[in-house]
């Protein structure tokens, strides 16, 4: 089972340009997104949270249950579901305008425990920022570390809900210890002022880093450094790539049993390939289609060790590696 912690919303995204376009309400947030994903590509996956009993909220909780995803661990509130806006840019890419003042998941308290047979647990967007719930799922990210369960982190950074970047930032540095795999943007990357080295020292295990449509870059606790290209496609919108990206890594590490930190050491660059390259072409179609949709396992090729999608790693190519030092 991996767990999924973090806000579940509305994602209201413009059927065309231009400020006054009429826009379509989709399912949404970055855990949410990874819920779904994770269920979808068929790896056994549950979602704590605190959801809406509005419209929207049954609407969320029905797409969790579509996708396969245990709900057993979502709490429920009166208050209402969070909005996020989208604006589409160049490229495909996102902006968000959010709507979250006494919305039901910044209510979120700590279970007493995890799901029984819980593996790894994802953190990451706007619930490690709001009050009171962010205190909440660090919480819970430090209680799982205690008990060794494998944690990810994508911050994915929304830097219109942070009031003070510098707290945050300290804050962010303070989870390291806690954090078995960091995930994050070259966006996010240069916005919190690290590196991925600097990252590593502090305590996770590898450290991902997506480039858009350039591709992926794993860095690991050795000194390595893995690349892959990204997926050519055409994109629609980028939503919910990056999640997609968080669910692919997942999916892969579990399926390779590679759930702690020793076995991601032990990946190596054949391993670190078929990962990466998995993760891209997830994301490519996340992005060939609008809103936060990701590929279903049929669509993306049944990951396992030592094949991708059924291609050989000859076929697929060797990641470009940068040697230790």
């Amino acid at each position: 089972m991996i767990v999924v912690a973090g806000e579940a919303l509305i994602d209201l995204v413009p059927r065309e340009a231009g400020a006054l376009a009429g826009l379509d309400p989709r399912r949404g947030g970055g855990p949410y997104n990874t819920a779904v994903a994770l269920g979808r590509l068929g790896s056994p996956a549950a979602f704590c949270s605190r959801v809406s009993g509005d419209a929207f909220g049954e609407a969320l909780v029905g797409g969790l249950r579509e996708a396969g995803v245990d709900v057993s661990s979502v709490q429920r509130g009166a208050e209402p579901t969070t909005l996020a806006v989208a604006s589409i840019g160049a490229g495909g890419s996102a902006r968000y305008s959010f709507y979250v003042e006494g919305t039901a998941d910044r209510l979120f308290s700590a279970p007493a425990q995890l799901p029984d047979g819980t593996r790894a647990v994802s953190f990451g967007t706007c619930s490690l920022v709001l009050e009171p719930g962010a205190t909440a799922y660090e919480e819970l990210m430090r209680i799982a570390s205690a008990q060794g369960v494998f944690t990810a982190l994508d911050p994915n950074i929304r830097s219109v809900l942070i009031p003070d970047a510098d707290a945050y930032r300290a804050r962010f540095k303070s989870w390291l210890p806690s954090v078995s795999l960091l995930k994050l943007s070259e966006e996010d990357a240069e916005w919190l002022g690290g590196t991925p080295r600097e990252w590593l020292a502090s305590g996770p295990s590898a450290v991902v880093v997506t480039r858009g449509g350039d591709g992926l870059t794993a860095f690991t606790r050795d000194g390595a450094e893995y690349s892959v290209p990204g997926e050519p496609v055409d994109v629609v919108d980028t939503i919910g790539a990056g999640d997609t990206v968080n669910a692919a890594l997942l999916h892969g590490l579990a399926a390779r049993d590679a759930l702690s930190g020793p076995a991601l050491a032990g990946l190596g660059a054949d391993g670190w390939a078929e990962l990466l390259r998995f993760a891209a072409r997830a994301a490519a179609i996340t992005c060939s289609r609008a809103g936060a949709e990701p590929p279903y396992a049929h669509e993306v090729g049944v990951f396992r060790a030592g094949r991708q999608g059924g291609r050989g790693l000859g076929e697929a190519g060797a990641p470009t590696r940068r040697a230790p030092g």
